[in-house]
């Protein structure tokens, strides 16, 4: 049976996060101070000592979860931990080519840093926001989905398919307002707006796509270790080719996650570790399938 490593996205950072590392560590030490240099800011002093707000702020997020991802990822094996399959949650996909080897540290950073930037312009440019439905199938949610964009003219999708009983909506603010209240009609448990900048994997990231493709298709890509099983596609991908062009159409693509980890499990992923900050993709695993074994390195 296999080993697959998860690198969790943006909503599990937190205070504090990543100093233990760098106290404990000369090797995550280094790796910080080179973030730093990177950026062109001391990412480090705002993720052991900023507040939560400091922490949401797009910018910061993406970098600051990337980076306590990469360096937990490291310290689990100091030759280099050699999972069977990889995957990650939206900006932990990043992660997940660099624990596969299809990008260097440097690289991935460097893209984080892009993807952040550009995301937050486009937020900028387009007020939009996201929401969680819960306890609805995704079919039905799909087609209120499709009834509010016939309807209204707005723009709300699928964004992300965590688990069984729980997808998140993006869209216009309008849209995504009035897809709530057709939601809970429809026999959802909750429908909820989330506090987020703007309608993550939609079509309203369409600008930052344009600014990020330059960016990847512009970096080097190195043949991956094992399979990565990307969000846009939910299967293993080990052609740097496709990785480049699934990292790109994943902007204003679905998060499907769900589909993902039960095509890992069909080919063999019989355990789960979430590498990184906070402890979500070991919860939605097991509303996958509960017969999962998961753990995590923080």
């Amino acid at each position: 049976m296999k080993h697959a490593y998860v690198f969790p996205g943006q909503g599990s950072q937190f205070p504090g996060m990543g100093s233990e590392h760098y106290s404990n560590s000369a090797f995550a030490k280094r790796l910080f101070e080179q973030a730093n240099d990177i950026l062109g800011f001391r990412i480090s002093d705002i993720m052991f000592s900023g507040s939560e707000e400091d922490l949401k702020q797009t910018d910061v997020t993406q970098p600051a979860v990337f980076l306590h991802s990469v360096i937990a990822f490291k310290s689990i094996d100091p030759s280099g931990a050699k999972p069977d399959m990889v995957a990650g949650h939206s900006l932990g996909e990043l992660s997940a080519l660099v624990a596969n080897g299809t990008l260097s540290f440097e690289a991935g950073l460097n893209l984080v840093a892009i993807r952040a930037k550009a995301m937050q312009r486009a937020c900028e440019m387009n007020p939009s926001t996201m929401a969680a439905v819960l306890g609805l199938d995704d079919n039905k949610v799909e087609s209120v989905c499709k009834e509010v964009q016939l309807e209204s003219g707005e723009i709300v999708v699928p964004a992300n398919y965590n688990c069984p009983g729980q997808l998140v909506i993006s869209g216009s603010k309008n849209g995504i307002n009035i897809a709530c209240e057709r939601m809970k009609v429809a026999g959802a448990k909750r429908a909820l707006v989330l506090p987020v900048g703007g309608a993550f994997h939609s079509p309203l990231m369409e600008p930052a796509k344009e600014e990020l493709q330059a960016a990847i298709e512009s970096t080097n890509f190195h043949t991956p270790a094992c399979a990565i099983y990307q969000n846009v596609v939910a299967k293993a991908v080990i052609d740097k080719t496709e990785i480049k062009q699934n990292l790109i159409e994943q902007l204003t693509s679905p998060v499907r996650w769900t589909q993902s980890v039960r095509a890992m499990i069909d080919d063999g992923a019989s355990s789960f570790t979430e590498v990184g900050p906070g402890k979500v993709l070991q919860g939605l695993v097991l509303k996958i399938d509960k017969t999962m074994s998961v753990a995590g390195v923080s």
